[in-house]
This record gives C-alpha cells, sequence and structure tokens, in this order.
C-alpha cells in the first residue's frame, strides 16, 4: 500500500466528555498489542492526550491542528508521524464540528477527518438515552456530506437490556454499531485543573489504565470490523512534511537580521548545544520542534528541573516549554543549583525561549517560591481558566522570531503573571482582543503563549543560529 494511503480512523465525539480520549486510546493499545505498528495523533493544541498516547503504541503523540499550522499542513504533517505505520488512529476535539469560536469549522475534527479523507467512528455516551441516540446519530451523520461517519461505538452502556435497545434503535440508521462498551470498570484516569494527569507524572499508574483501557476496548469492539474499516481509504493529494526541506525553505529565503548585541559573523564550529526542559513539571512540547532544531544544525538534550542539578555540557541555548510548574513549584524552587544554572545562561546573552510553564520558571516566583529571577516578575495560581486561540505579531527582534513575524498560538493556564508584560514584549496579541504579552530582555524570549513552530520553521532556525553564533562559553553548571 502507498506511504499516502495509510489506513486511518477518526475517533470523534458529539461533544466532550463521551469518551474518545477512552476508545482512541485503548484502541491505540489494543491494536499496538496485536503486533500493529500505530502511529497516534490529536486534533487541536492538547498536549496532555497524545502522552497517553505514545504510552499505548510506542511512538511520538503528534498534534494536528488546523489553525495553528493551517489546513494545507495537515495532511503533510499527518504523513510525517505515520510514517512507516500499519494504522493511524486520530483522536478528536471536543464535539466532531466543533471548531475554532467564530470560525466556522477551522481546527474542527470534521475539518481534520475531511483533509484525511478519514473515516469518522463515532463514540457516543449512551447512559440517559436509548432510541434516541439513532436520532442523534443521524443527525451528525448528515450534517455534512463530506464527513464519512462509518461507525458508532456506544460508551457507558448499562446493562444488556440497555444494549438490546440500542442496537436495536440503532439497526435502521444506516451506521453500524461497531463497539459496546459498559459502564461499569472505568479505568484509573485522574484528572485535575488542566485534564488528565500527564503520563510523566504517574507512569506506572499510567501503564496500568492503558492496559485497562486495550482490555475494555478488545472486549467491547469489533477490532476486525474497525481495521477493515481504516484500510479502505484512498491514497492523500500530499507528501509528508519533511524537517530539512522545511529548514531548507528557511534557508534559502533572505537572511533575518540578527538581534540586538548579537554577531552577524560565522557560526562557531559544530553543533550548537541546545537543552530542552522535559521530566514531569514540563511535559507540553511538539514533537516537530525538536525534529525542526536538530534540522537546523542543533544538538537537542533533554534535561530535567525537577533533577538535574546542572544543565548539559555545553548548553548554548535552552528551550523550557509548558507543563505544571505549579503542582511542582516547591521542589522546582529546591534546585537552587539548576535555578542558578539558568539565570546565568540568560545573564550570559544564550538564547533562552520559555512558554507557559516556561515563563513561570523564568520569574522571580511561583505561589511564593523562588523560581530563576530572570524576569521581573511574580506569578501565581488562580481560580481562572485562561484559554483559547491567539493571533500575535512580534514586536521587536529577539532570540526567536524577527520584528513583524505573526503567528497563531494557544492560551491554557490557571496562573496570573504581574506583570504580564516587560518594557520589551515578546508579542503584541491582534486577536482576540489587542494586548502585549510577554518578555524580552537579552537572549531570552518568554510568553504564556504556545506556538506550533512548523507553522513557522524559522523559528527554529533563528534559536539555532543565535546558539551557534554566540559562541563557546563557560556557562556556570552548563559546561563543567
Amino acid at each position: 500500500m502507498s506511504g499516502t494511503a495509510v489506513p486511518r480512523l477518526v475517533i470523534a465525539a458529539p461533544s466532550s466528555g463521551a469518551g474518545k480520549t477512552t476508545v482512541a486510546t485503548g484502541l491505540m493499545a489494543a491494536f499496538a498489542e496485536a503486533g500493529l505498528t500505530v502511529s497516534p495523533h490529536k486534533v487541536g493544541p492538547d498536549y496532555i492526550d497524545p502522552g497517553y498516547h505514545a504510552l499505548a503504541t510506542g511512538r511520538p503523540g503528534r498534534n494536528l491542528d488546523a489553525y495553528l499550522c493551517g489546513p494545507e499542513r495537515i495532511a503533510p504533517l499527518f504523513l510525517h508521524g505515520a510514517a512507516g505505520a500499519d494504522l493511524a488512529l486520530v483522536e478528536g476535539v471536543m464535539g466532531l464540528f466543533d471548531g475554532a469560536s467564530g470560525m466556522g469549522e477551522l481546527a474542527s475534527t470534521a475539518q481534520v477527518a475531511k483533509v484525511l479523507r478519514a473515516p469518522v467512528v463515532l463514540v457516543v455516551d449512551a447512559s440517559s438515552q436509548s432510541r434516541s441516540v439513532a436520532a442523534l446519530v443521524h443527525g451528525f451523520a448528515s450534517w455534512d456530506p463530506e464527513v464519512r461517519l462509518a461507525g458508532v461505538i456506544l460508551n457507558k452502556v448499562g446493562s444488556d437490556r440497555h444494549e438490546e435497545l440500542l442496537r436495536d434503535a440503532m439497526g435502521s440508521s444506516g451506521v453500524p454499531v461497531l463497539g459496546v462498551l459498559r459502564r461499569t470498570g472505568q479505568a484509573r484516569t485522574p484528572s485535575r485543573h488542566l485534564g488528565l494527569v500527564p503520563v510523566a507524572e504517574r507512569r506506572a499508574e499510567a501503564v496500568e489504565s492503558v492496559a485497562e483501557l486495550a482490555a475494555r476496548v478488545r472486549e467491547g469492539c469489533d477490532l476486525t470490523a474497525l481495521l477493515a474499516l481504516a484500510r479502505n481509504v484512498p491514497e492523500l493529494p500530499a507528501g509528508a512534511w519533511d524537517p530539512a526541506a522545511e529548514i531548507g525553505a528557511v534557508a534559502a529565503a533572505p537572511i533575518a537580521t540578527p538581534p540586538a548585541g548579537r554577531p552577524a559573523g560565522a557560526a562557531s564550529a559544530g553543533r550548537p548545544l541546545i537543552a530542552v526542559a522535559g521530566g514531569a513539571a514540563f511535559t507540553f512540547s511538539y514533537a516537530e520542534h525538536a525534529e525542526l532544531l536538530t534540522a537546523a544544525g542543533a544538538n537537542v538534550v533533554p534535561f530535567d528541573p525537577l533533577h538535574d542539578e546542572r544543565l548539559p555540557p555545553g548548553t548554548r541555548g535552552l528551550v523550557i516549554g509548558g507543563g505544571f510548574p505549579e503542582v511542582y513549584a516547591p521542589d522546582l524552587s529546591a534546585n537552587a543549583p539548576l535555578r542558578t544554572a539558568v539565570a546565568e545562561l540568560a545573564a550570559s546573552g544564550a538564547p533562552v525561549t520559555a512558554e507557559c510553564a516556561g515563563l513561570l520558571y523564568l520569574a522571580r516566583s511561583l505561589d511564593g517560591k523562588p523560581m530563576c529571577g530572570v524576569l521581573p516578575a511574580d506569578a501565581r495560581m488562580t481560580e481562572r481558566l485562561t484559554l483559547g486561540y491567539r493571533e500575535a505579531v512580534a514586536l521587536q527582534d529577539n532570540a526567536l522570531a524577527v520584528a513583524g513575524t505573526r503567528v497563531r498560538g494557544h492560551e491554557f493556564h490557571r496562573t496570573a503573571l504581574e506583570p504580564g508584560a516587560g518594557p520589551s514584549p515578546a508579542w503584541g496579541v491582534t486577536h482576540p482582543a489587542r494586548a502585549v504579552e510577554g518578555y524580552v530582555t537579552g537572549g531570552v524570549h518568554a510568553s504564556y503563549l504556545h506556538v506550533h513552530w512548523a507553522a513557522e520553521p524559522s523559528l527554529a532556525v533563528r534559536l539555532v543560529d543565535c546558539a551557534a553564533r554566540r559562541g563557546p562559553a563557560a556557562l556556570a553548571g552548563g559546561g563543567r
């Protein structure tokens, strides 16, 4: 079979809470345990579900977000992630037709399914209905003729009699029932203020949870029919996304202006080492970021701010992504040697980029606990959820972007930073409301905004270029 006709299914639902993650993760694990190479994908900007997908399949969980990356990149990114796979499973976001607010179908599961020419399996919470389930499915099947609703999995079914009533109702719908999952025996997938607890924070328990999900799906779903459905797909009229080609296209464009105070001479010999924060406190990242950094010429090395007292030896640049630093504030604060190393690296002028959790880590304090002190700001947990897509523009040249660079991003947190922007803000937010946000100081770029670099690979090129041009330096805690 052609690489552009990889077998694929989209797992969707009428709304959030119906059980998409339960079914999608269980299917991924069940097919992987059956010996298939499964490629996991998630619609939207979610960072947590892909961690469970990766655990279930042994491959990186990848996001497909048409708002952040553009609809034209969905199929190429999918094919890149699914290379060499026997089956690709895509977990949807929210309800099947729910997308970016006020923008029609943009970034919806339905749009991604249409772009991928993939059959959709609808997971329906049947706990409070019987015959009405057929009317609901009929509505979803007929709403958009371009969406191929090819099957239903009934979730939270109460009894044999309940299942009989549901199957009888669905018999005349024209949409086959491909699985029934009972209300009992829910797998242990604990949640907190931003969704499921990430795999990195509960790996042993997460392994058990995924195994339970696989067992439930094997028992309740027709895996043979689902696999046959997945294999009945056309080729995609696209080529796979290639990080090296993306970087090459940026390199062929006019050279961007180096940040103020940063020399434009030849890059230092060798591949600059860029350290990337990970571990339980910093779990939010897109797999394509490390691939782009590597393609741009960096040696990407992970480290764990909870446990590592030094940055990787020879660090010339630093990436600190999102996560849950508020949960680990006491432990992050207790690791004073690393906080000092990060502060000294930033003071040396090395490029440092931080998103959301990384922004808080660079602040003076978080919930009263000392952090790195790179930024003149203090952070705290709040009851208010800040959530949504953003459009923004770089307001001045910095280590990540040239002034005028326009990006689409996503904000997702329950914290507040005071002040929220420095004298030189990272971004000017142009949608949904005009504001300035984040900090640019020296080589530091820190912001609440999560940006997918596949949409703007020049960010990776610029970061690596800044790290290479900086030249070797004796960094406290970094090269000793």
